[in-house]
């Protein structure tokens, strides 16, 4: 079978996504993508950039896979001479009617946000069929579905709700873990030195760096002792509380900014021992997964998707409800030895490609065949 993967917005974690897929699937992946900036202005152009050179290419697939950075209505009626035989689905990373808009962007106060949002449930519509990362992203976008529907001034075709409900299931995001296995360094004895903690999240207010400091700087002032790793991807709009942590806890921060190289974050990895993840904000966290295959001790809010990574009741101990306990919970594993994480580790093995390539080619086989 021959594949079309569309990519307006192909950086971080979404590029990780299509190379990965593509180098392990057992299908023909056409990759064609734009640079991963102006994401306002690929949601609206890049089907527009895209279409041209589908139509330019050779290749004529046989499915479209797109994900939700792409306006697949338009993309769709500029292509129909060649796309007309092709069934599309579309991948949602994330989405416009639940993704939490920052208090600073100009859109949001001005009331010209619902547009974005407009694209994703148009794009869901067009689509032959719809994946999402986790089961927590699938449930919130179609419980958001009705209240984006009601802000409409009438014709709210309800029953497009029902019709994207049935074409839309839940398809985990796949990972190349086991490329972070070579960076792992055997010790013949435990490193004597301090619990090292780790942020290795983008550096954004979603994934709230405010309640992730804070307790890190009580935690300081008690005098525990302990030391931060903080990696993540910054932007020139990141949040204040990086610079100032950094003022506050000065030699206990031992990295600061985005890794260089793959080799230097899996390595960063591998060396931390603890992952307090205080996120408002996750559709399936790629970065926690990451990180607990490498060995972090996490400690998760109970909510978003994580639950899912780590289900079982065995895993309750990794959970907290509230800032207060994640403080109480961090305390402890600052002061005792750092526990087996085999068994975390296997927890989320299932994500690798190694069993995911076979799930999605099995899956996008079916929406060609039906």
């Amino acid at each position: 079978m021959k594949i079309t993967l569309l990519e307006p917005f192909f950086t971080g974690s979404h590029a990780a996504w299509a190379e990965e897929y593509a180098r392990y699937s057992r299908h023909q992946v056409e990759i064609l993508s734009l640079p991963g900036r102006h994401w306002k202005w690929r949601m609206h152009g890049g089907a527009v950039a895209l279409a041209h050179r589908f139509l330019d290419s050779k290749f004529q697939p046989d499915l479209l896979l797109a994900t939700d950075m792409l306006d697949l209505t338009t993309f769709l009626a500029l292509t129909r001479s060649k796309s007309a035989p092709c069934k599309a689905a579309l991948y949602f990373h994330e989405n416009q009617l639940t993704y939490p808009w920052s208090p600073d962007d100009a859109d949001k106060a001005l009331n010209r946000d619902m547009h974005y949002a407009f694209i994703n449930y148009a794009s869901a519509l067009a689509a032959d069929a719809v994946f999402f990362n986790s089961a927590y992203h699938h449930d919130a976008f179609m419980a958001e579905l009705p209240c984006f529907l009601k802000a409409m001034p009438d014709k709210r075709e309800w029953s497009s709700i029902q019709s994207i409900g049935r074409k839309s299931r839940v398809l985990h995001l796949g990972m190349d873990l086991r490329q972070l296995d070579p960076h792992r360094q055997i010790q013949s004895e435990p490193a004597i030195r301090p619990p090292l903690v780790l942020w290795n999240h983008r550096w954004e207010y979603d994934k709230n760096p405010d309640g992730f400091f804070n307790v890190l700087e009580r935690l300081a002032a008690r005098n525990l002792d302990f030391e931060v790793a903080v990696l993540g991807e910054s932007f020139s709009n990141a949040p204040g509380v990086f610079h100032e942590a950094r003022e506050r806890l000065g030699d206990r921060i031992i990295q600061f900014g985005f890794a260089k190289t793959f080799a230097e974050y899996a390595c960063w990895l591998w060396e931390a021992d603890i992952l307090p993840v205080t996120s408002y904000h996750d559709f399936f966290g790629a970065s926690v997964v990451q990180a607990v295959y490498c060995g972090c001790l996490p400690l998760l809010p109970k909510r978003l998707a994580y639950p899912e990574h780590l289900p079982d009741e065995q895993y309750g101990q990794f959970f907290y409800d509230g800032e207060t306990e994640l403080e109480a919970k961090l305390e402890g594993l600052l002061k005792v030895a750092h526990p087996s994480t085999e068994m975390l580790r296997d927890a989320v093995s299932r994500y690798d490609w190694q069993v995911m390539a076979g799930i999605y080619d099995e899956i996008l086989e079916k929406v060609v065949s039906e």
